[in-house]
């Protein structure tokens, strides 16, 4: 399987590559922004604890996000791997996501990185703010969740870094541009790996 994590600062632009990578790779998209989201604008019980937690600019707790996510792949064991999008965000959620994947004999093959600078993250997520009205895109949310990342998210390049796996992305550069950067890391991780991808 091909298992990828790509994490980055709000406003990297993770998202829109994660699409890009399930398109070309015929991954399974794991956000949980978008599940937990989904949870939202169900007004789930779970949706519910969860905006308290996201409209603060707050990460969702380790217990929640790990229950949902494992729930989830568990229904695609059959699928040819995952992309992760927005998890692990802390050391613990990483160690957590190996365990999990150790346990159905799998594990992360490439950490993508999208790295922006700050200046260019605020303006992004500002303008996401106007355009969509999410409550966890205004001035004040973005600092917090600049801070956030930058505090538990940040150590995971040390810790991927450590495994081997870290696949650094200049993501200040148009959309297929950056795509580019990140398909030539995934092609020379599967042919050093020797892995056919599975294409649709």
């Amino acid at each position: 399987m091909l298992n990828i994590v790509i994490f980055g600062p709000p406003g990297s632009g993770k998202g829109t590559q994660s699409t890009k990578i399930v398109e070309k790779y015929n991954l399974i998209h794991l956000s949980t922004g978008d599940l937990l989201r989904e949870e939202m604008e169900n007004e789930t019980p779970l949706g519910k604890e969860v905006r308290q937690y996201i409209d603060k600019g707050l990460l969702v707790p380790d217990e929640i996000v790990l229950k949902e996510l494992y729930m989830r792949t568990s229904e695609h064991m059959d699928s040819p791997g995952f992309i992760f999008d927005g998890f692990p965000r802390t050391i613990v959620q990483a160690e957590s996501l190996d365990e999990m994947l150790r346990k159905e004999g799998m594990s992360i093959s490439l950490v993508i990185s999208v790295e922006v600078e700050e200046e260019e993250l605020h303006k992004r997520l500002m303008g996401r703010g106007e355009d969509s009205g999410r409550s966890d895109d205004s001035d004040d949310i973005i600092i917090r969740r600049l801070e956030v990342y930058k505090e538990q998210t940040l150590p995971l390049i040390a810790y991927y870094k450590k495994q081997g796996k870290m696949a650094t992305i200049n993501g200040m550069a148009p959309v297929d541009q950056v795509f580019g950067k990140i398909s030539r890391a995934i092609d020379t991780y599967l042919e050093s790996h020797k892995i056919i991808p599975v294409v649709e």
